[in-house]
């Protein structure tokens, strides 16, 4: 599974949340201002290439829907993140957001809460 473009991530997070639609239904789920309806056109035609569309006709025109589910894109995703930013080391990149200023004790706390609660659930499998 390839890496998705901004552009192309942006329609296919359209897509996910509509199910299906045509290509005016995904530039309607733009914000203002939207983009051309004929470089939607030009995306979709570009993600269905790539694998990640399906499509149905419908008249003269084609109903889209999403081949992968939005996790196992997102998941894919995080893991080829975290190979090429943090030497293929979770640990790392938690460390690293650990010490930014910006996450808060708070926020620390919920992702020991998180950890330990995955850790009693693996534990028990």
């Amino acid at each position: 599974m390839e890496n998705l473009t901004k552009a192309e991530e942006k329609a296919m997070k359209i897509l996910w949340s509509l199910e299906r639609g045509l290509i005016r239904d995904v530039v309607n789920g733009y914000n203002d201002p939207k983009p051309a309806y004929t470089t939607v056109a030009t995306i979709i035609k570009i993600l269905e290439k790539k694998g990640f569309l399906g499509r149905r006709p419908i008249a003269n025109t084609n109903e889209y829907y999403p081949l992968i589910k939005e996790e196992d894109y997102t998941k894919k995703y995080m893991r080829s993140f975290v190979k090429r930013y943090f030497s293929d080391s979770f640990k790392s990149m938690v460390s690293a957001f650990g010490t930014d200023e910006e996450l808060s004790t708070e926020d620390m706390e919920d992702l020991i809460e998180h950890f330990k609660n995955q850790i009693e659930r693996k534990k028990s499998e």
